[in-house]
């Protein structure tokens, strides 16, 4: 029996990648697209027509007409975060509550999540992970210890499963000695509205949704937050997220099987970067990484915050290519490398023995890398609008990548606009 495909895109970095604008150019090939894992504390940046738009919860086919969009069960959701994303989009013209369909078993990242997260944070001094707040941790703790608090929960005996879970919350906040409730009352009533307006939404048994799309031969794209880095099993852990960032996390966090996975697209900066605490093998401290911070404007779109630039990394490519089985790469940023005499890449690690490794090892905390240097290209390219245009340095760069990756670069971002893309023969 032919049935439809689901076809996954990943980060294949620490995040950051421009996974949203690339599921915004791919969205016009697929009938569904749906969000698998993660929660509110990363964004994705979509431009076009003049206007940015940041969706932290919402799936970014929701700028395409009459897609359907679906919230799956691996997503942790704050409903006072939708509601203001959800009506921020619905002030600029784009519909939401009959193309938006919620996983009845996401789980619902409560106001005490958010100060268990900063209580834990702080109890960790100098270890912090560097979280952005949001309460993710502490939803997905509650979650695999069996006392969550979902979305189908709001259909039935409300209030009581609530102030059980918050009194749970309280003591566990009690016994870390915090003592700072301040604005609690204001976020817990903004919380209770979120819910509210949820009830508006098509609430959904996401798993059977999802499998009845395939069996009427629909085509889903599967869009993942973050990236393979800060996967909670193969990132660099503990700098890591909740959930699974890979593409065996869309099986998991929709209830789909690995057979009906199609195409893996794998997103990747033609440079580097990584937010908050952890490794980060090429990292520049020097006038270089600051150059691509500031061209790149790589500052978080959500949280504001500054991130840390570098070289590209191979060796840390490979093995997200490795892990997800990657069948296509999409390089974003190529125009924020525009301007440089020489491109380096992380070819390899040396390792604290002194032995050359291209594997990725399990400890990353001090590897020196191992750097090919390229020539540059020099060019202007964020107005050119097929391949043939790219002048000979980037199109020698482009190989060099795909040789060493052993994986075919399908599609070239050169600007932040949905038109800057070119899509390679």
């Amino acid at each position: 029996m032919n049935t439809g495909k689901v076809d996954v895109l990943l980060g294949l970095q620490w995040g950051d990648e421009g996974k949203g604008k690339v599921v915004d150019v791919l969205t016009p090939r697929y009938d569904v697209v749906a969000r698998f894992q993660g929660g509110p504390n990363a964004g994705h940046t979509l431009e076009f027509e003049g206007q940015k738009y940041v969706l932290r919860s919402i799936p970014s086919g929701i700028f395409q007409g009459d897609k359907v969009n679906i919230i799956g069960n691996g997503v942790v959701l704050a409903p006072d975060l939708f509601m203001d994303e959800a009506k921020d989009l619905e002030k600029s013209g784009h519909e939401l509550t009959s193309r938006l369909h919620i996983s009845k078993k996401a789980h619902l990242i409560m106001p005490t999540h958010r100060i268990l997260d900063r209580a834990l944070e702080a109890a960790k001094g100098k270890n912090k992970v560097g979280t952005t707040g949001k309460g993710i941790g502490p939803t997905y703790t509650d979650k695999v210890s069996r006392n969550g608090l979902r979305v189908g929960d709001i259909l039935e005996n409300f209030d009581q499963k609530y102030a059980a879970h918050k009194e749970r919350h309280m003591k566990m906040l009690k016994a870390l000695g915090w003592t700072d409730f301040e604005g609690f009352d204001d976020v817990e009533k903004k919380w209770m509205e979120g819910v509210e307006y949820l009830r508006r939404f098509h609430i959904v048994d996401s798993e059977h949704e999802v499998n009845k799309l395939l069996r009427d031969n629909k085509n889903i794209l599967c869009e993942g937050a973050q990236g393979t880095m800060l996967d909670v099993d193969f990132g660099s852990y503990p700098f890591v997220t909740s959930s699974n960032t890979i593409c065996a996390g869309a099986c998991t966090g929709l209830g789909i099987g690995p057979n009906k996975v199609g195409n893996v697209y794998g997103i990747m900066k033609a440079y580097c970067t990584r937010v908050g605490a952890g490794p980060f093998p090429t990292e520049l401290f020097d006038e270089t990484g600051k150059k691509i911070r500031d061209l790149g404007h790589e500052y978080g779109a959500v949280t504001g915050r500054e991130r840390r630039c570098g070289w590209i990394d191979l060796v840390q490519l490979r093995y997200s290519i490795m892990v997800d089985g990657v069948t296509e790469l999409i390089m974003m940023k190529s125009d924020v490398l525009d301007g440089f005499d020489t491109i380096k890449a992380c070819v390899a690690y040396k390792l604290p023995d002194g032995t050359v490794t291209r594997d990725f090892p399990y400890e990353i905390d001090n590897v020196e890398p191992v750097y090919k240097e390229l020539p540059g290209w020099k060019t202007d390219m964020t107005k050119f609008t097929s391949e043939d245009q790219f002048p000979k340095a980037f199109a020698d760069y482009i190989k060099f990548l795909e040789d060493e990756l052993e994986t075919r670069i399908g599609i070239i971002s050169i600007g932040p606009d949905r038109d800057q893309t070119i899509v390679r023969k």
